[in-house]
């Protein structure tokens, strides 16, 4: 990766994705890509950012062209409750979306990165140690584009070269920014009231598993299995990757050990528990690990510890709360 345009980049990944490839790969040689909202203080002053609506082919190719990326890290994408509220939405962002950014990279020979999800799974999954390869018949909107969107980065691999990879990512946690939409929302959710209000109300029921990756993990994915040897990848695409997996309680129950006075009841959502049962409650990665070497850092207590202090820290000081996208 030289010159690489993120999508999707004041999202909860994006936004944290973009500024560490900025480290990584200098500030003017990643562009980040905003739709209608607009890239905060931090993102916009260390490097370019350009307008760019997905769902429109010619706004994707003239950025293309402008800067001539030989890299696009497609995160522009509609989450599972918003989904399901947005029906229409989710398709045209999470779908017709991914087509225009596949069809501007076949003709301007750009590597792709296009991240899936543990909602690319349904019901009639494999609940435990989900294989790499399985049944995929989900019941949401979002699993629906999740699927189709893992299907059709095959097709552009297969039928026009397009070097096109990506992983299915479990709920993402991070301390930075908050999330926008997904069923998986309360384990970021958790660790602010923990912090704020000793107490939390729960809309998952307790005893819903599900896996979970913090940030760092999150980036590190994205960034290796982009600049994996494409050798060595035999499904190159939609690669199963976990750090943990856990229910409500557990995760109280390790926020206690800091925080002892903490409590949490339940509210349930019909809907959010509805898409969670129909996720797995771990996924076997074992496919990442062999063929780009996926390890993962943090484990829940390295997490909860490290998302405690840094929030606790950032919540006592109001100029550095988290930043929504």
């Amino acid at each position: 990766m030289k010159r690489i345009l993120v999508t999707g980049s004041v999202g909860q990944i994006g936004s944290e994705l973009t500024m560490e490839l900025r480290k990584i790969y200098g500030n003017d040689n990643v562009v980040a890509g905003v739709n209608r909202t607009k890239p905060s203080e931090t993102l916009r002053d260390s490097g370019p950012f350009e307008i760019v609506d997905c769902t429109k082919m010619d706004a994707v190719n003239d950025v293309v062209k402008k800067y001539n990326f030989d890299t696009i890290l497609h995160l522009a994408a509609i989450l599972s409750a918003v989904a399901e509220a947005k029906p229409n939405l989710a398709w045209n962002v999470n779908i017709n979306g991914l087509y225009n950014v596949l069809e501007v990279a076949r003709e301007h020979k750009c590597a792709v990165f296009v991240p899936s999800s543990i909602g690319a799974f349904g019901p009639t999954t494999p609940l435990d140690d989900t294989p790499q390869d399985t049944i995929q018949r989900p019941n949401t909107m979002y699993g629906v584009t999740k699927v189709s969107g893992e299907l059709l980065c095959d097709y552009y691999y297969k039928r026009f070269g397009v070097d096109v990879r990506g992983v299915r990512y479990p709920g993402i946690i991070s301390n930075v920014t908050l999330p926008g939409g997904g069923t998986t929302d309360y384990a970021v959710e958790i660790y602010y009231e923990a912090i704020k209000k000793k107490k939390y109300t729960c809309y998952l029921r307790a005893g819903t598993f599900l896996d979970m990756m913090y940030m760092p993990d999150c980036i590190k994915a994205a960034i290796d299995i982009m600049e994996a040897d494409p050798g060595k990848l035999k499904h190159r695409n939609a690669f199963n990757v976990t750090a943990m997996s856990f229910d409500p309680e557990i995760i109280a129950a390790e926020i206690r050990k800091s925080i002892p006075e903490f409590t949490m009841d339940y509210d349930v959502d019909p809907v959010r528990q509805a898409i969670a049962e129909s996720w797995p409650n771990n996924m076997d990665d074992s496919a990442a690990r062999e063929e780009w070497g996926w390890d993962p850092t943090y484990d829940l207590s390295a997490m909860t510890a490290d998302m405690l202090e840094k929030l606790t820290e950032r919540i006592s000081t109001p100029d550095k709360q988290a930043r929504t996208p």
